[in-house]
């Protein structure tokens, strides 16, 4: 197990640093890291760490983590030369409950990063592919689910 945790954060460090078109270039770089590995593993690794392919500021496409293309932590000028598709996701509350309307298949992603960054006022979520129902703990303020949000998400409060 130590070995994968090693990779994993290999494979964090060598797609955060470098612009990474093809899991054969990210294989190279791991055999460099003294990580060897097989394509097969490379892809259940990617799938693990939510990494997909989007395009950079040249148009090839390239390496990225899910969760930073959903996050206020790039740069907006980043996020929009990487991915052109990405807009602003909406809050909507119907009595104590959200919901977070957002691009087609950004829902798990969204979900999982709320679920973990925002559990003290987010008793859970459930997703679809382009909505997320907000659960939020007992007693927890409109405003207070908003700023919680907004810390990680692009949001429009309606």
């Amino acid at each position: 197990m130590k070995q994968k945790t090693s990779r994993l954060q290999a494979i964090r460090m060598l797609i955060s640093r470098f612009q990474i078109g093809s899991q054969e270039e990210l294989i190279s770089k791991l055999e460099e890291e003294q990580h060897r590995v097989t394509q097969a593993t490379l892809s259940r690794d990617l799938k693990e760490l939510r990494v997909v392919k989007v395009p950079n500021a040249q148009g090839q496409y390239v390496f990225r983590f899910e969760s930073a293309l959903i996050t206020n932590n790039t740069p907006k000028a980043e996020v929009e030369s990487k991915t052109p598709f990405v807009v602003r996701n909406t809050v909507e509350f119907s009595g104590q409950l959200a919901v977070l309307k957002t691009k087609p298949g950004h829902a798990g992603a969204i979900a999982s990063e709320i679920d973990s960054q925002a559990s003290d006022v987010i008793l859970g979520t459930i997703a679809g592919d382009d909505t997320v129902l907000l659960i939020p703990r007992e007693g927890v303020a409109r405003r207070t689910i908003i700023e919680a949000l907004a810390r990680f998400i692009q949001i429009d409060y309606k």
